[in-house]
C-alpha cells in the first residue's frame, strides 16, 4: 500500500518550515520536541528525501522540502475547508474565514462591510490579514489565506473572482502646482512631472508606471511610499504628484486641504475591486455570499457622489 503522510506529520513539517527551530515548532504544535523531531525524520525516511537542512541552532527547508511544504499547506487548508463545509449548514459561512485585504482598499471598506456582515453571520470569525496584492494572491494560491479582497488579479489562472465595484482613480497635485488651476488635464500635460508611488507589489504602482509611460512623466523610484497616507503627505508638501483611488479619497481627503484632485483625459483611471479565491477551493459558495454582501455595501457607498 503506498505511503500517505499523516495530517500531523504535514502540520509538524509546515510549522518547522515556518519557525526554523524544532523547539519552537514543537511548542506551537503542543507536542514534545522529540515527538516532532521523530515524526519529521520518519516522514523524510518514508518519502526518501531530505526535507530540512539541520544547522547549529536552526533548520531550513531543502529545495524539495520547500516545495513539499508548499503542497502541504494546500492539503492542510483543504482539510480546514472540509471542516468549514461541515459547519456551513449553520448559516455562518463555515465558521471562520481568513481574509486578506489590500492596504489601499481594505481599511477604507471594512468599516462599512463588517457591521452588516456581523449582523448577518454573528458566529462567523473573520481573521484579517493586510498585505500587498501580489503577496495576497500568493497566499491565497498557497492556502495560507482563504480569500482576498482588493484589486482583482490581472491573470485569472488559479483564481475565481467576483467584482464588487469599479473605483475611479484621481490625480492628486499640490494646490500651489500649476496644474491645480484645472479640473481635468490631457495625459501630455504630465510630461516631465514627478510621480510618487507605493512600493513594488502594489497594483496601484503598476497604474502609476503605466501613466508615466504614456504621459512622459518620471517615476520617483528613489523613494517608494509605504502607505497612501505617506504619499498624500508628500504630495501636500510639493514633493511630486500621485494617484489616489476613490474610496481612499472619500475616506481621507476631507482631512486634506493642500491637494487638488484632477481627472486625466485619454487615460482609463479606474480599477476593478473584488473578492478572489482559489479555483480548487471547496468553499466557493461561502465566498460568493461574502462577495454578494460586499457588492451591496459597495453599491451604497459609491451611489452618493461625494467627490468634488
Amino acid at each position: 500500500m503506498p505511503f500517505r503522510p499523516s495530517h500531523r506529520q504535514l502540520e509538524y513539517l509546515v510549522t518547522l518550515g515556518e519557525t526554523g527551530h524544532f523547539g519552537e515548532a514543537a511548542k506551537r504544535c503542543n507536542v514534545s520536541q522529540p515527538t516532532l523531531s521523530v515524526q519529521v525524520a520518519l516522514l523524510e525516511k518514508q518519502l526518501g528525501v531530505t526535507l530540512m537542512d539541520r544547522m547549529p541552532g536552526h533548520v531550513v527547508p531543502t529545495p524539495v522540502g520547500a516545495e513539499i511544504i508548499k503542497a502541504a499547506k494546500v492539503i492542510l487548508n483543504g482539510l480546514d475547508e472540509v471542516r468549514a463545509l461541515a459547519t456551513g449548514s449553520k448559516g455562518n459561512l463555515g465558521g471562520a474565514i481568513r481574509l486578506g485585504v489590500a492596504p489601499s482598499f481594505g481599511p477604507y471598506f471594512l468599516p462599512y462591510l463588517l457591521p452588516p456582515l456581523h449582523r448577518q453571520y454573528p458566529e462567523l470569525k473573520l481573521y484579517i490579514r493586510e498585505d500587498r496584492p501580489r503577496q495576497l494572491e500568493k497566499a491565497v494560491l498557497q492556502g495560507e489565506t482563504d480569500c482576498g479582497l482588493g484589486p482583482l488579479p490581472s491573470v485569472d489562472d488559479g483564481f475565481v473572482s467576483q467584482q464588487i465595484c469599479r473605483e475611479r482613480i484621481f490625480l492628486g497635485v499640490p494646490k500651489a502646482h500649476r496644474l491645480a488651476a484645472f479640473d481635468s488635464i490631457p495625459t501630455e500635460g504630465l510630461k516631465g512631472e514627478r510621480l510618487l508611488t507605493l512600493g513594488a507589489g502594489h497594483r496601484l504602482m503598476d497604474e502609476v508606471r503605466r501613466l508615466a509611460d504614456v504621459s512622459g512623466a518620471t517615476l520617483a523610484e528613489e523613494y517608494e511610499g509605504s502607505s497612501l497616507d505617506a504619499i498624500r503627505q508628500m504630495v501636500s508638501i510639493e514633493m511630486g504628484l500621485s494617484l489616489f483611488p476613490e474610496l481612499y479619497v472619500r475616506s481621507e481627503f476631507g482631512k486634506e486641504d493642500g491637494i487638488k484632485l484632477l481627472t486625466i483625459e485619454g487615460w482609463q483611471g479606474v480599477r476593478d475591486i473584488g473578492f478572489f479565491w482559489r479555483q480548487s477551493s471547496a468553499r466557493g459558495n461561502h465566498f460568493e455570499a461574502l462577495a454578494g454582501l460586499g457588492r451591496a455595501v459597495a453599491d451604497r457607498i459609491f451611489s452618493s457622489d461625494q467627490i468634488k
